[in-house]
């Protein structure tokens, strides 16, 4: 495609330097022609003579020839050519003059039937249409080459990359997820391709780690309430004592086995909000309205553990969103259930609802063990228990419930930098308009 612009190109700058050229000849001719129209017909002949005088190689030769084209006069050699038209220019082989070269002439036809011919050698322009030609091929060559020669060096190029990020693709196949895809410097479209991959690629390396943490915290928390379980079973059977001791077996295994529902559920809880398919049931929503039902919920668990429960708001009106009322209303129980279970007793647990221009959020701030900055991230992962939490009742998946319902709604989890014990905080940015 190079190479044909390059030769529309030159065929362009052929004709328009060529066609510039017999343009200025055919002006020239007529100006002579228009000249001759008004000669006296008596002195024709003396001024075709007088102009034969002053052009000796015959450049310009003109000639006067009577109704049978006898010559009459002027440097044109021999009998009158034969005419294609009058009073236009038109184009000629000069017979007669020196290797009969082309020539541009008019012609005019006086009342007396004697006809005039005067003609332009252009040899030497059809010798520079000539060279011009051969010029311009040659650099219409000559850029085809150098375009064939650029193509190939930037195909190897990109071949030699999609080979390599080819190769790369075949080692992510075979099960190598660490593998990313090359990239180079030069910030290409095939770059931005790949970098987007890479995202992607970044994006399932976390889901499958995320998975088989989950899938091995699974295995490492049923285990336990599974071997009691069975353990149960097998001391009810073995013993086979009175009714009594069988129905306390029944119970022992009935709360084992109801954990193992609740772990379950949650789990499959979380995986229902990820998914995204609630979001057709987003309605406007108070917070400050959840706030209230949340403290309602749990404000006779504090009081039997004699924690101080209060909720404190920034103003008076409500705190809208857009969202789904029951989800947030679990995630703000998960966060005020966790705040209540490691709170001392003779704690403190405040939920505070604020609003400003950045957005609104509500936040549950406990005076318990608190939770590491090393650790902020790792507990909204799906079963991680900090130190503190190892000796206490729970599954690990309240924060992660949580988490999963911030990120449906477009909220943000925060942690708190304060002194001593926690503070998370549900907020949720302002919408540009």
């Amino acid at each position: 495609m190079f190479g044909i612009v390059a030769a529309i190109l030159f065929g362009y700058l052929y004709t328009e330097i060529t066609g510039f050229e017999t343009e200025r000849i055919d002006d020239w001719l007529l100006r002579e022609h228009a000249e001759l129209t008004r000669e006296d017909p008596v002195e024709l002949v003396a001024r075709f003579q007088h102009q034969n005088l002053y052009d000796p190689r015959m450049q310009r030769p003109f000639g006067l020839f009577d109704a049978n084209g006898r010559h009459l006069a002027g440097g044109y050699p021999g009998e009158r050519p034969a005419i294609p038209v009058f009073d236009k220019p038109f184009s000629i082989r000069l017979r007669g003059v020196p290797h009969n070269p082309p020539g541009r002439c008019i012609a005019m036809r006086f009342p007396d039937q004697r006809i005039a011919l005067q003609c332009q050698n252009i040899r030497e322009l059809d010798h520079f249409d000539e060279e011009l030609l051969h010029a311009l091929l040659s650099a219409a060559l000559l850029t085809l080459v150098v375009g064939l020669l650029g193509a190939a060096v930037i195909g190897v190029g990109s071949v030699r990359r999609l080979d390599a990020v080819t190769a790369s693709i075949k080692q992510i196949v075979a099960g190598n997820l660490s593998q990313r895809l090359p990239m180079h410097t030069r910030q290409d479209d095939l770059d931005r391709l790949v970098r987007v991959v890479n995202g992607m690629l970044d994006e399932i390396e976390r889901l499958m780690h995320e998975v088989k943490g989950v899938c091995d915290a699974i295995a490492h928390d049923l285990r336990t309430p599974l071997t009691r379980l069975i353990a149960g079973l097998e001391r009810a059977q073995r013993r086979a004592g009175t009714e009594q001791e069988t129905r306390a077996a029944l119970d022992d295994t009935l709360t084992e086995a109801t954990g193992m529902m609740r772990t379950f559920n949650a789990l499959l809880r979380i995986s229902e909000v990820e998914s995204g398919v609630r979001r057709e049931g987003f309605t406007a929503v108070d917070l400050g309205a959840l706030a209230t039902d949340v403290f309602e919920l749990y404000e006779p668990t504090a009081e039997d553990k004699g924690i101080s429960f209060d909720v404190q708001r920034s103003s008076p009106g409500p705190y809208p969103m857009h969202g789904d009322p029951s989800l947030l209303f679990e995630a703000l129980a998960n966060l005020v259930e966790n705040a209540l279970k490691f709170a001392p007793t003779g704690g403190h647990v405040l939920i505070r609802l604020f609003s400003d221009a950045t957005g609104v959020g509500i936040s549950i701030r406990d005076d318990g063990p608190g939770i590491a900055p090393a650790e902020r991230q790792a507990v909204l992962r799906r079963f991680y228990r900090t130190e503190a939490s190892r000796h206490t009742a729970g599954n690990g998946l309240g924060l992660s419930l949580a988490y999963a319902v911030a990120g449906m709604h477009g909220m943000e989890i925060r942690f708190g930098d304060i002194a001593s014990g926690c503070e998370v905080t549900l907020f949720k940015p302002m919408q540009p308009e």
